[in-house]
Protein backbone atom coordinates (compact mmCIF):
# COMPACT_ATOMS: atom_id res chain seq x y z
CA UNK A 1 0.00 0.00 0.00
CA UNK A 2 1.25 3.49 -0.70
CA UNK A 3 -0.21 6.82 0.35
CA UNK A 4 -1.11 8.98 -2.61
CA UNK A 5 -2.27 11.95 -0.57
CA UNK A 6 -3.01 12.73 3.05
CA UNK A 7 -3.86 16.40 2.87
CA UNK A 8 -6.87 18.43 3.86
CA UNK A 9 -9.25 20.59 1.92
CA UNK A 10 -11.32 23.41 3.29
CA UNK A 11 -14.33 22.04 5.10
CA UNK A 12 -17.00 24.52 6.09
CA UNK A 13 -19.76 24.25 8.64
CA UNK A 14 -22.03 26.79 10.25
CA UNK A 15 -19.90 27.20 13.37
CA UNK A 16 -16.36 27.14 11.99
CA UNK A 17 -13.91 25.96 9.35
CA UNK A 18 -10.80 23.85 9.84
CA UNK A 19 -8.37 21.88 7.72
CA UNK A 20 -6.11 19.22 9.29
CA UNK A 21 -5.92 15.42 8.93
CA UNK A 22 -5.32 15.03 12.66
CA UNK A 23 -8.89 16.15 13.34
CA UNK A 24 -10.08 12.73 12.10
CA UNK A 25 -9.21 11.19 15.48
CA UNK A 26 -11.11 11.41 18.75
CA UNK A 27 -13.45 14.40 18.81
CA UNK A 28 -11.21 16.44 16.51
CA UNK A 29 -8.83 19.24 17.38
CA UNK A 30 -9.56 20.30 20.96
CA UNK A 31 -9.73 24.04 21.52
CA UNK A 32 -7.04 24.93 24.09
CA UNK A 33 -7.40 28.69 23.67
CA UNK A 34 -7.85 31.17 26.49
CA UNK A 35 -9.32 34.60 25.80
CA UNK A 36 -7.77 36.85 23.17
CA UNK A 37 -5.57 38.62 25.73
CA UNK A 38 -4.16 35.52 27.43
CA UNK A 39 -3.66 33.67 24.13
CA UNK A 40 -0.96 36.21 23.28
CA UNK A 41 0.79 35.09 26.48
CA UNK A 42 0.92 31.46 25.40
CA UNK A 43 -2.53 30.67 26.78
CA UNK A 44 -1.63 31.03 30.47
CA UNK A 45 -4.80 31.37 32.52
CA UNK A 46 -5.01 29.36 35.74
CA UNK A 47 -3.41 32.00 37.99
CA UNK A 48 -4.57 35.05 36.02
CA UNK A 49 -7.40 37.36 37.03
CA UNK A 50 -8.28 40.91 36.07
CA UNK A 51 -11.31 43.17 36.58
CA UNK A 52 -11.38 44.09 32.89
CA UNK A 53 -11.36 40.79 30.96
CA UNK A 54 -13.06 37.38 31.19
CA UNK A 55 -10.81 34.40 31.91
CA UNK A 56 -13.18 31.46 31.34
CA UNK A 57 -10.36 28.88 31.66
CA UNK A 58 -10.49 29.33 35.45
CA UNK A 59 -13.98 30.25 36.70
CA UNK A 60 -12.55 31.43 40.05
CA UNK A 61 -11.11 34.44 38.17
CA UNK A 62 -14.57 35.95 37.73
CA UNK A 63 -14.32 37.09 41.37
CA UNK A 64 -12.08 39.93 40.19
CA UNK A 65 -14.88 41.63 38.22
CA UNK A 66 -15.51 45.18 39.34
CA UNK A 67 -18.67 45.57 41.44
CA UNK A 68 -19.93 48.40 39.21
CA UNK A 69 -18.97 47.11 35.77
CA UNK A 70 -20.27 44.99 32.91
CA UNK A 71 -17.74 43.24 30.62
CA UNK A 72 -18.30 41.95 27.08
CA UNK A 73 -15.67 40.07 25.06
CA UNK A 74 -15.75 38.76 21.49
CA UNK A 75 -12.97 37.22 19.37
CA UNK A 76 -12.22 35.67 15.97
CA UNK A 77 -9.17 34.21 14.18
CA UNK A 78 -7.75 33.68 10.69
CA UNK A 79 -5.48 30.68 10.05
CA UNK A 80 -2.99 30.00 7.28
CA UNK A 81 -1.97 26.34 7.24
CA UNK A 82 0.81 24.61 5.30
CA UNK A 83 0.58 20.79 5.17
CA UNK A 84 3.52 18.70 3.95
CA UNK A 85 4.13 14.99 3.46
CA UNK A 86 7.28 13.80 1.70
CA UNK A 87 7.11 15.53 -1.72
CA UNK A 88 3.52 16.75 -1.32
CA UNK A 89 2.32 20.03 0.12
CA UNK A 90 -0.85 22.07 0.36
CA UNK A 91 -1.77 25.50 1.71
CA UNK A 92 -5.12 26.49 3.17
CA UNK A 93 -6.55 29.65 4.67
CA UNK A 94 -9.67 29.66 6.78
CA UNK A 95 -11.41 31.81 9.38
CA UNK A 96 -12.90 30.73 12.69
CA UNK A 97 -15.18 32.50 15.14
CA UNK A 98 -13.54 32.50 18.55
CA UNK A 99 -15.97 33.12 21.39
CA UNK A 100 -18.44 35.59 22.80
CA UNK A 101 -18.76 36.11 26.55
CA UNK A 102 -20.11 38.53 29.12
CA UNK A 103 -19.32 39.00 32.81
CA UNK A 104 -21.02 40.98 35.56
CA UNK A 105 -21.39 41.24 39.35
CA UNK A 106 -24.36 39.76 41.18
CA UNK A 107 -23.69 40.51 44.83
CA UNK A 108 -20.74 41.73 46.87
CA UNK A 109 -19.11 38.29 46.89
CA UNK A 110 -20.68 36.70 43.79
CA UNK A 111 -19.75 37.22 40.14
CA UNK A 112 -21.07 35.46 37.05
CA UNK A 113 -20.21 34.95 33.36
CA UNK A 114 -21.98 33.46 30.33
CA UNK A 115 -20.45 32.63 26.96
CA UNK A 116 -20.31 30.44 23.86
CA UNK A 117 -17.13 28.97 22.39
CA UNK A 118 -16.01 25.99 20.29
CA UNK A 119 -14.81 22.92 22.20
CA UNK A 120 -13.47 20.89 19.25
CA UNK A 121 -13.32 21.11 15.44
CA UNK A 122 -13.24 18.49 12.69
CA UNK A 123 -12.34 19.07 9.04
CA UNK A 124 -10.29 16.75 6.82
CA UNK A 125 -10.11 14.94 3.47
CA UNK A 126 -7.76 11.98 2.99
CA UNK A 127 -7.13 9.87 -0.15
CA UNK A 128 -5.35 6.50 -0.01
CA UNK A 129 -4.66 4.28 -3.04
CA UNK A 130 -3.84 0.58 -2.76
CA UNK A 131 -2.79 -1.66 -5.66
CA UNK A 132 -4.37 -5.10 -5.07
CA UNK A 133 -3.27 -8.17 -7.04
CA UNK A 134 -5.80 -9.38 -9.66
CA UNK A 135 -8.01 -6.35 -8.94
CA UNK A 136 -5.92 -3.27 -9.66
CA UNK A 137 -5.83 0.10 -7.92
CA UNK A 138 -8.46 0.77 -5.27
CA UNK A 139 -9.04 4.32 -4.07
CA UNK A 140 -10.18 4.97 -0.50
CA UNK A 141 -11.44 8.47 0.33
CA UNK A 142 -12.13 9.63 3.88
CA UNK A 143 -13.53 13.01 4.86
CA UNK A 144 -15.25 14.58 7.83
CA UNK A 145 -16.58 17.77 9.36
CA UNK A 146 -18.30 19.02 12.50
CA UNK A 147 -17.30 19.36 16.12
CA UNK A 148 -18.55 20.25 19.58
CA UNK A 149 -19.68 23.63 20.90
CA UNK A 150 -19.84 24.80 24.49
CA UNK A 151 -22.35 27.13 26.14
CA UNK A 152 -21.11 27.85 29.66
CA UNK A 153 -22.51 29.56 32.72
CA UNK A 154 -19.87 30.31 35.33
CA UNK A 155 -20.05 31.59 38.87
CA UNK A 156 -17.30 32.70 41.26
CA UNK A 157 -17.43 33.41 44.98
CA UNK A 158 -15.01 35.34 47.17
CA UNK A 159 -14.34 33.31 50.30
CA UNK A 160 -11.93 35.73 51.96
CA UNK A 161 -9.30 38.26 50.95
CA UNK A 162 -7.49 36.94 47.88
CA UNK A 163 -9.19 33.53 47.88
CA UNK A 164 -11.95 32.64 45.40
CA UNK A 165 -13.57 29.52 43.95
CA UNK A 166 -15.62 29.07 40.79
CA UNK A 167 -17.61 26.61 38.73
CA UNK A 168 -18.47 26.49 35.03
CA UNK A 169 -21.54 24.46 34.07
CA UNK A 170 -21.50 23.87 30.30
CA UNK A 171 -24.01 22.53 27.85
CA UNK A 172 -22.17 20.69 25.07
CA UNK A 173 -23.71 20.02 21.70
CA UNK A 174 -22.68 19.31 18.14
CA UNK A 175 -22.52 16.85 15.27
CA UNK A 176 -19.73 14.81 13.73
CA UNK A 177 -20.00 13.67 10.11
CA UNK A 178 -17.64 11.15 8.54
CA UNK A 179 -17.78 9.95 4.93
CA UNK A 180 -15.86 7.21 3.17
CA UNK A 181 -15.76 5.92 -0.41
CA UNK A 182 -14.19 2.77 -1.83
CA UNK A 183 -13.84 2.90 -5.63
CA UNK A 184 -12.47 0.28 -8.06
CA UNK A 185 -11.32 0.78 -11.62
CA UNK A 186 -13.54 -0.67 -14.30
CA UNK A 187 -17.18 -1.67 -14.38
CA UNK A 188 -16.89 -5.14 -12.87
CA UNK A 189 -17.13 -3.98 -9.24
CA UNK A 190 -19.61 -2.11 -7.12
CA UNK A 191 -18.23 0.85 -5.22
CA UNK A 192 -19.21 1.66 -1.63
CA UNK A 193 -20.23 4.90 0.04
CA UNK A 194 -20.61 5.21 3.85
CA UNK A 195 -22.17 8.21 5.61
CA UNK A 196 -21.80 8.00 9.40
CA UNK A 197 -23.21 10.85 11.49
CA UNK A 198 -23.29 11.39 15.26
CA UNK A 199 -25.40 13.97 17.06
CA UNK A 200 -24.36 14.75 20.63
CA UNK A 201 -25.31 16.79 23.68
CA UNK A 202 -24.61 16.71 27.40
CA UNK A 203 -23.29 18.51 30.47
CA UNK A 204 -19.66 19.34 31.28
CA UNK A 205 -18.29 20.74 34.55
CA UNK A 206 -15.02 22.42 35.46
CA UNK A 207 -14.13 23.99 38.80
CA UNK A 208 -11.33 26.34 39.79
CA UNK A 209 -9.65 27.99 42.72
CA UNK A 210 -7.35 31.02 42.95
CA UNK A 211 -5.37 32.66 45.72
CA UNK A 212 -3.84 36.09 45.13
CA UNK A 213 -1.63 37.80 47.70
CA UNK A 214 0.64 40.85 47.87
CA UNK A 215 4.25 41.04 48.99
CA UNK A 216 4.91 44.66 49.87
CA UNK A 217 3.26 47.35 47.77
CA UNK A 218 4.43 46.35 44.29
CA UNK A 219 4.67 42.58 44.19
CA UNK A 220 1.68 40.28 43.66
CA UNK A 221 1.67 36.49 43.48
CA UNK A 222 -1.15 34.42 42.02
CA UNK A 223 -1.79 30.69 42.44
CA UNK A 224 -4.51 28.80 40.62
CA UNK A 225 -5.79 25.32 39.83
CA UNK A 226 -8.59 23.87 37.70
CA UNK A 227 -10.23 20.45 37.60
CA UNK A 228 -12.52 19.26 34.79
CA UNK A 229 -14.56 16.14 35.46
CA UNK A 230 -15.10 13.18 33.14
CA UNK A 231 -18.06 14.19 30.98
CA UNK A 232 -20.52 11.65 29.59
CA UNK A 233 -22.05 13.20 26.48
CA UNK A 234 -25.05 11.47 24.95
CA UNK A 235 -24.63 10.46 21.31
CA UNK A 236 -26.98 9.15 18.64
CA UNK A 237 -25.76 7.57 15.40
CA UNK A 238 -27.23 7.66 11.90
CA UNK A 239 -25.56 5.29 9.43
CA UNK A 240 -26.12 4.97 5.68
CA UNK A 241 -24.24 2.54 3.37
CA UNK A 242 -24.77 2.51 -0.41
CA UNK A 243 -23.49 0.53 -3.38
CA UNK A 244 -22.99 2.48 -6.59
CA UNK A 245 -21.32 2.31 -9.99
CA UNK A 246 -19.17 4.93 -11.67
CA UNK A 247 -17.28 7.58 -9.74
CA UNK A 248 -18.81 9.28 -6.74
CA UNK A 249 -19.01 12.66 -8.50
CA UNK A 250 -21.14 11.03 -11.24
CA UNK A 251 -22.77 8.20 -9.33
CA UNK A 252 -25.27 5.69 -10.63
CA UNK A 253 -26.88 4.51 -7.39
CA UNK A 254 -27.37 0.78 -7.27
CA UNK A 255 -28.67 -0.10 -3.82
CA UNK A 256 -28.88 0.93 -0.18
CA UNK A 257 -27.45 -1.96 1.78
CA UNK A 258 -27.77 -0.47 5.27
CA UNK A 259 -29.71 2.31 6.92
CA UNK A 260 -29.59 2.56 10.68
CA UNK A 261 -30.91 5.41 12.78
CA UNK A 262 -31.28 5.85 16.52
CA UNK A 263 -28.39 3.80 17.87
CA UNK A 264 -27.45 5.41 21.17
CA UNK A 265 -24.20 5.55 23.09
CA UNK A 266 -21.96 8.04 24.83
CA UNK A 267 -18.91 10.19 24.29
CA UNK A 268 -16.63 10.23 27.32
CA UNK A 269 -14.47 13.33 27.56
CA UNK A 270 -11.77 12.46 30.12
CA UNK A 271 -10.85 14.45 33.19
CA UNK A 272 -8.10 17.04 33.25
CA UNK A 273 -6.13 18.87 35.95
CA UNK A 274 -4.26 22.15 35.58
CA UNK A 275 -2.26 24.48 37.81
CA UNK A 276 -0.51 27.81 37.36
CA UNK A 277 1.44 30.58 39.00
CA UNK A 278 1.76 34.29 38.17
CA UNK A 279 3.86 37.23 39.34
CA UNK A 280 2.99 40.89 38.80
CA UNK A 281 5.20 43.88 39.53
CA UNK A 282 3.56 47.27 40.10
CA UNK A 283 0.71 46.34 37.73
CA UNK A 284 3.19 46.87 34.88
CA UNK A 285 4.94 43.55 34.34
CA UNK A 286 3.35 40.10 34.57
CA UNK A 287 4.90 36.67 34.03
CA UNK A 288 2.89 33.45 34.34
CA UNK A 289 3.24 29.72 33.75
CA UNK A 290 0.70 26.87 33.46
CA UNK A 291 0.77 23.08 33.22
CA UNK A 292 -2.20 20.84 32.25
CA UNK A 293 -2.64 17.06 32.34
CA UNK A 294 -5.39 15.33 30.32
CA UNK A 295 -6.37 11.70 30.87
CA UNK A 296 -6.99 10.90 27.18
CA UNK A 297 -6.33 7.18 27.67
CA UNK A 298 -9.85 7.01 29.12
CA UNK A 299 -11.44 8.56 26.03
CA UNK A 300 -14.39 6.63 24.56
CA UNK A 301 -16.73 7.37 21.69
CA UNK A 302 -19.60 4.86 21.32
CA UNK A 303 -17.06 2.07 21.93
CA UNK A 304 -13.81 1.49 23.84
CA UNK A 305 -11.08 3.88 22.72
CA UNK A 306 -8.34 2.76 20.36
CA UNK A 307 -4.65 2.75 21.20
CA UNK A 308 -4.11 6.01 19.26
CA UNK A 309 -5.03 8.08 22.35
CA UNK A 310 -2.66 8.68 25.25
CA UNK A 311 -2.42 11.06 28.19
CA UNK A 312 -1.16 14.52 27.29
CA UNK A 313 0.79 17.23 29.08
CA UNK A 314 0.61 20.90 28.05
CA UNK A 315 2.81 23.71 29.35
CA UNK A 316 2.52 27.47 28.75
CA UNK A 317 4.64 30.50 29.60
CA UNK A 318 3.66 34.14 29.09
CA UNK A 319 4.82 37.70 29.68
CA UNK A 320 3.05 41.09 29.57
CA UNK A 321 4.38 44.63 29.94
CA UNK A 322 2.41 47.89 30.24
CA UNK A 323 4.65 51.01 30.51
CA UNK A 324 2.27 52.94 32.76
CA UNK A 325 -1.26 51.59 33.41
CA UNK A 326 -2.32 54.85 35.14
CA UNK A 327 -1.04 57.20 32.46
CA UNK A 328 -3.32 59.38 30.34
CA UNK A 329 -1.01 58.94 27.36
CA UNK A 330 -2.13 56.43 24.74
CA UNK A 331 1.17 54.63 24.08
CA UNK A 332 2.06 54.27 27.75
CA UNK A 333 -1.20 52.39 28.35
CA UNK A 334 -0.62 49.90 25.54
CA UNK A 335 0.04 46.28 26.57
CA UNK A 336 2.81 44.23 24.95
CA UNK A 337 2.63 40.44 25.22
CA UNK A 338 4.71 37.40 24.29
CA UNK A 339 4.31 33.70 25.08
CA UNK A 340 4.93 30.10 24.13
CA UNK A 341 3.29 26.71 24.61
CA UNK A 342 4.07 23.05 24.09
CA UNK A 343 1.81 19.98 24.18
CA UNK A 344 2.78 16.32 23.95
CA UNK A 345 -0.57 15.82 22.19
CA UNK A 346 -3.14 13.11 22.75
CA UNK A 347 -2.42 11.11 19.57
CA UNK A 348 0.17 8.43 18.84
CA UNK A 349 0.21 7.43 15.16
CA UNK A 350 2.68 4.92 13.69
CA UNK A 351 4.55 4.97 17.02
CA UNK A 352 5.04 8.74 16.82
CA UNK A 353 3.43 11.23 19.23
CA UNK A 354 1.65 14.08 17.46
CA UNK A 355 3.02 16.95 19.52
CA UNK A 356 2.38 20.67 19.08
CA UNK A 357 4.22 23.85 19.94
CA UNK A 358 3.58 27.51 19.31
CA UNK A 359 5.01 30.97 19.95
CA UNK A 360 3.00 34.18 19.92
CA UNK A 361 3.20 37.93 20.31
CA UNK A 362 0.43 40.44 20.83
CA UNK A 363 -0.51 43.99 21.65
CA UNK A 364 -3.42 45.52 23.52
CA UNK A 365 -4.67 48.90 22.32
CA UNK A 366 -6.72 50.98 24.80
CA UNK A 367 -10.03 52.27 23.47
CA UNK A 368 -10.40 55.60 25.22
CA UNK A 369 -13.51 56.36 23.15
CA UNK A 370 -15.42 54.05 25.50
CA UNK A 371 -13.47 54.29 28.77
CA UNK A 372 -9.99 53.72 30.13
CA UNK A 373 -10.41 49.94 30.49
CA UNK A 374 -11.84 48.82 27.14
CA UNK A 375 -9.33 47.49 24.62
CA UNK A 376 -8.76 46.04 21.17
CA UNK A 377 -6.26 43.16 21.26
CA UNK A 378 -4.26 41.64 18.40
CA UNK A 379 -2.23 38.43 18.41
CA UNK A 380 0.05 36.66 15.93
CA UNK A 381 0.98 33.01 16.48
CA UNK A 382 3.24 30.55 14.68
CA UNK A 383 2.81 26.85 15.47
CA UNK A 384 3.73 23.38 14.34
CA UNK A 385 1.87 20.06 14.70
CA UNK A 386 2.89 16.55 13.68
CA UNK A 387 5.99 15.17 12.00
CA UNK A 388 7.31 14.00 8.64
CA UNK A 389 8.56 10.73 10.13
CA UNK A 390 6.85 7.44 9.17
CA UNK A 391 4.94 9.07 6.28
CA UNK A 392 2.95 11.32 8.61
CA UNK A 393 1.92 14.92 7.96
CA UNK A 394 3.66 18.03 9.28
CA UNK A 395 1.43 21.06 9.72
CA UNK A 396 2.88 24.57 10.06
CA UNK A 397 0.33 27.27 10.75
CA UNK A 398 0.07 31.00 11.25
CA UNK A 399 -2.77 32.41 13.28
CA UNK A 400 -3.91 36.01 13.42
CA UNK A 401 -6.59 36.75 16.00
CA UNK A 402 -8.27 39.78 17.45
CA UNK A 403 -10.61 40.38 20.34
CA UNK A 404 -12.64 43.35 21.46
CA UNK A 405 -13.11 43.78 25.22
CA UNK A 406 -15.66 46.32 26.39
CA UNK A 407 -15.92 47.40 30.03
CA UNK A 408 -18.99 49.47 30.84
CA UNK A 409 -19.82 51.16 34.14
CA UNK A 410 -23.22 50.14 35.52
CA UNK A 411 -25.23 50.61 38.70
CA UNK A 412 -24.34 54.30 39.03
CA UNK A 413 -26.73 57.20 39.12
CA UNK A 414 -25.72 60.34 37.29
CA UNK A 415 -25.62 63.38 39.56
CA UNK A 416 -26.70 66.71 38.11
CA UNK A 417 -25.58 70.01 39.59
Amino acid sequence: MWVFCCLCVLTARAQNEISTPYSSYGIGVVNRSSNGILDAMGGVSYAMQNPYYINFRNPASYAAFDSLSFIADVAASVYSSHLTQEQLSQRNTYAKPGYIAIGLPVTRHWRTSVGVKPFSDIGYSIVDIEDIDNIGPVEYTYSGKGGLNQLYWGNAFKLCKGLSIGLNVSYMWGSVYSYSNTEFEGDNYFNTYVNDAYHMDGIYLDAGIQYMFDIGEKHRIGLGAVYSNTAYIWAKEKLLVNYYTGTYISTTLYDTIMYQEGKRGSLNIPQSVGAGISYTYANKMTIAADVTWNNWEKFQFMKPSSDTMHNSLTTSLGFQYIPDPLSNKFFKKMAFRVGGKYSTGELILRNKPISEFGVCIGVGVPLTTFNTHSSFNLMFEYGKTGTLANELVLQNYFRFSFCFTLQERWYQRVKLD
